[in-house]
Parts: structure tokens; sequence; C-alpha cells
């Protein structure tokens, strides 16, 4: 069999997580907020049919969402990471050949379950995950990462949520309506210049001399044309340690007590503590910062931090 990936992908991931400890929530509309509430960086799909953009300001959709009852969340990026890694490890009991790609979403290798169609078994691991941690996903299955990325934008639309673009003939109708800067890998600048040499979408990149791209765009665009064409230049990465963990707290609320404050520090150093001793680590210091809500107007602002490093590297 040849190489199948499944990109996994949680639908509206942060919004998910809401419902999980609230089923009421479900068939509501909702948005989480960013740090300071300040901007939209989650919607649930009720929310993004009322026109609510992500990355919206929030105070310029704040009207709107009051009109059409939508519920607004605070982030609780301890929950998010937290629910992140129940499904990471609930997908890595299915194959050991995984990456974790972000927060909410994984590429995992098909290919190896011999006698198993790739389509059943995808859509069995999303209703294991459903079931497991309470997580709605979508799964792309495709002979590249680069498409496995394509079809699982195909795949959030379906009623299954699974969408197989392995046959050739299946591509090249996609790969016509997708534009280049739709491209998994493609930036802004990129597309630009495809756009300038007469290339509008996949396909016509798809079919482009690897050679010619390459002297455009370099050899990273050269492989993505390879990927197009189903031939697998990009394999599974290995989690490396991170260098620096960060551990943070917005508030959802004015804070005026210390004690919220000093609750709040201690919470999230314990759980910067966790991240480090988990990937086997140890620290060489510790830098922490306050700052006050910078979208308040006509207020006083306040920023400050402190820098502490140890004599020797520590994990306690």
């Amino acid at each position: 069999m040849s190489i199948i990936f499944s990109l996994v992908d949680c639908n509206n991931f942060y919004a998910s997580c809401e419902r999980i400890f609230n089923p009421s929530l479900d068939n509501k509309p909702i948005v989480v907020l960013s740090n300071n509430d300040g901007c939209i960086i989650a919607r649930s799909n009720e929310a993004k049919s009322l026109g609510i953009a992500m990355g919206a300001p929030y105070h310029e959709n704040e009207s709107l969402i009051k009109k059409n009852k939508v519920l607004v969340f605070s982030s609780n990026y301890q929950l998010y990471g937290d629910i992140s890694r129940r499904v990471m490890s609930s997908l890595a009991m299915f194959t050991p050949e995984m990456e974790v790609y972000s927060i909410d979403e994984a590429f995992l290798r098909l290919d190896k379950f011999y006698g198993q169609d790739p389509y059943s078994l995808a859509s069995d691991i999303r209703l294991k995950i459903l079931k497991w941690t309470g997580i709605p996903t979508s799964h792309g299955l495709a002979p590249t990462k680069t498409l496995a990325k394509v079809a699982n934008k195909i795949a959030k639309k379906k009623d299954q949520n699974v969408f197989d673009l392995t046959n050739i003939d299946i591509q090249t109708k996609i790969l016509a309506k997708l534009p280049v800067e739709d491209i998994w890998g493609i930036s802004r600048g990129w597309s630009k210049r495809l756009h300038n040499i007469g290339i509008q979408n996949a396909l016509q990149l798809r079919d482009c001399d690897p050679s010619f791209i390459r002297n455009h765009l370099s050899v990273i665009g050269e492989r993505i044309v390879y990927e197009l064409r189903g031939v697998s230049c990009i394999g599974l990465e290995k989690v490396m340690p991170k260098k620096n963990i960060l551990s943070s707290k917005s508030f959802g609320k004015l804070v005026t007590e210390l004690e919220e404050v000093e609750e709040a520090l201690a919470n999230y150093a314990f759980r910067a503590c966790q991240k480090l001793r988990n990937q086997n680590s140890k620290t060489q210091g510790i830098y922490i910062f306050l700052k006050t809500n910078k979208y308040r107007k006509n207020d006083l602002q306040y920023s400050n931090s402190a820098t502490k490093e140890f004599s020797h590297p520590t994990s306690n």
C-alpha cells in the first residue's frame, strides 16, 4: 500500500472545549476571545454563519453578538491545553506514526494498517475520539501532507467529517478550484509571485515544471509541486523539547486584589513546571511579567517584569 496521511483537525476546538462541560451550549453560537478579551479567536459554526470574522476585534462585533444572543467566553488556555493532550494521547493509541502539528491538529500514517480500509479506519477513529474526549474531529486522507491539508478542508463540510483524496481524478477536480493562496506552505508573498507568472490555482502549480518553480520560489516551492502530484516529500516530524515554556493568564474581569494575582501566578508557575518535567528538562531561570489591559481607554497603564537566574538548572 502507498503512503496515506490523515490530517486530524479538532472542529472549532476552543468552542468545542467549552461545550464539553456544558451540553446546553450545543447548537448555540459561541465565540472565544483572546488575551484581555480583545479579539475573537474561535467561533462555533453557528457564530460563523452570522458573519462573525476570525480575528475581528470584539468591540466591532459587539452589537451583532448581543443581537443574536451569541455566548461569549474568555480564553482558558489551561483547559484547552489539557483537552488537547487528551485528544493527542487518544490518537497515539491508534498509531505510533504520528506528528502533533498544533494544539488541535495532528498528522497520522494510516497505510501501515494492512488489510484495513483507511476511510473506515479514519471514521472509526473519529467516533472513538468523540466518545472518549467529547471533541468532534475532521479527517482528511491523502498520499501527502499537503494534499491531506486540502482533504481536511473538504472533510469539515461533509456530514461524516471524513474525506478521501487519494484518487488522482478527484485530486485534479479539486485542485482546479483551489486558489494557490489556500495551499499549505504558500505565503502571501509567494502567492503574489505565482499570480504574476500566471499561476492562479493549485492544479496549475501541480502541472508546472518543478525546476521552474524552484527558481521562482526556492526548493520548498519545488517540494510543494511534488506534494501536489502525490509524491510525499514532507515526512512526519518528531516533537522536540521546547527551549522556552510559556504559561500565562488573562483575566476575564477586572482584577483589583493582590491575592487573585498571587493565586494565578502560583497556578501557572506550577503548570509550567509540569510541562518542564514532562519533557525531562531543567530550567536555568524564570521570567515573570504583568501588564494591565491595553484596550481600556483613558486609564493609567502599568507593565513590569522580573527575571531570576538559578545557580544550577532545576525542575523543582
